[in-house]
C-alpha cells in the first residue's frame, strides 16, 4: 500500500500478552472467551519459542518474507485451538507459509510445543484478535489462502449476528486475499453451515470451488480429522468443508 510503513520484524521476537485489553464488544471477534489451564509444557513451549513465533501484534501491515525468512504462499489461519491441525498442514505443506491467530494461551503454547517436538518452521503466531489483524496488520493482495476451522456457530437465534462468517468480514478478506486465492472454512454445525455457504455464494468476488450439487466439497488432503471431529462421527454428527477462490 504506497504511503503505508512496513515493518521487518525479526526472527526473535518478544511475545505478546493475551489481549485483555480488547474492548469494543458491539463489534464482531474471531474467537470466543473460555477457560483454560496453561500446563507446564505449554508454559515451557510458551517461554523457550515464543520470542521466536509469536508475533507483537502492531497496527501497522508486517512484511512476510522478514517475518518468515523466505518468500512463499502466506496463509492465514483463524482460531487454530490447540493447534493439531495447523502443525499437520504445515508438516504436508511445506513449501508455504503459516500465520496463525489464537488469543487462547493454553492453545498457543500447544502450538508451540508441537513446533518444538515437529522441528516446524513454517509457522508464525499472532495472539490476538483476527478481526483486528485483518485489518490492521495484513495488506491487500497479500493472502494466498484462508483457512477457518469449526468458527463458533452461536446457535440461539439471537446470538447469530456474532458469527464472523458475515458479509462485511468476507469482504475484507476479500481485499486482503490474492487474485485466485482460496478461503476454506470448515463446521460441523449443518445450520451454520447453510449460512456460510448462503454468505459466500451472495459475494459476487467469490466462486465456489466445490463441483457437488450441495455445494460443499470433500475433506481436502491436507486437513486432518481432530479428535473432536472423529468423536462427533462416531456419533454420526456431520462435517462440512466449503472452498471459494477468489474471482
Amino acid at each position: 500500500m504506497a504511503g503505508r510503513q512496513i515493518i521487518d520484524l525479526p526472527h526473535h521476537l518478544p511475545m505478546t500478552a493475551p489481549p485483555d485489553h480488547i474492548t469494543h464488544p458491539k463489534t464482531i471477534k474471531s474467537f470466543v472467551t473460555r477457560a483454560g489451564r496453561t500446563t507446564s509444557g505449554q508454559a515451557k513451549a510458551l517461554a523457550e519459542l515464543g520470542p521466536q513465533f509469536v508475533l507483537p501484534f502492531q497496527p501497522r501491515p508486517l512484511n512476510p518474507p522478514a517475518v518468515f525468512g523466505r518468500v512463499a504462499p502466506l496463509i492465514l489461519e483463524i482460531g487454530f485451538g490447540m493447534g493439531d491441525a495447523t502443525a499437520h498442514i504445515a508438516t504436508v505443506r511445506t513449501n508455504d507459509n503459516f500465520l496463525g491467530c489464537e488469543v487462547h494461551e493454553p492453545g498457543v503454547g500447544a502450538l508451540l510445543k508441537r513446533m518444538g517436538e515437529q522441528d516446524i518452521g513454517n509457522i508464525r503466531i499472532l495472539q490476538h484478535d483476527a478481526v483486528e489483524v485483518l485489518e490492521h496488520m495484513l495488506g491487500e493482495n497479500s493472502l494466498d489462502g484462508v483457512h477457518i476451522f469449526f468458527p463458533d456457530p452461536w446457535h440461539k437465534l439471537r446470538h447469530h449476528k456474532r458469527r464472523l462468517i458475515q458479509a462485511p468480514f468476507v469482504e475484507q478478506l476479500l481485499k486482503r486475499m490474492k487474485t485466485g486465492a482460496y478461503l476454506h472454512v470448515a463446521t460441523d454445525w449443518q445450520p451454520y453451515a447453510e449460512h456460510i455457504l448462503a454468505v459466500l455464494h451472495k459475494e459476487t468476488g467469490l466462486v465456489n470451488a466445490s463441483n457437488r450439487a450441495d455445494g460443499y466439497v470433500d475433506q481436502p488432503d491436507y486437513r486432518p480429522l481432530t479428535k473432536f471431529e472423529n468423536r462427533g462421527l462416531r456419533l454420526g454428527h456431520g462435517v462440512w468443508d466449503l472452498v471459494f477462490k477468489k474471482a
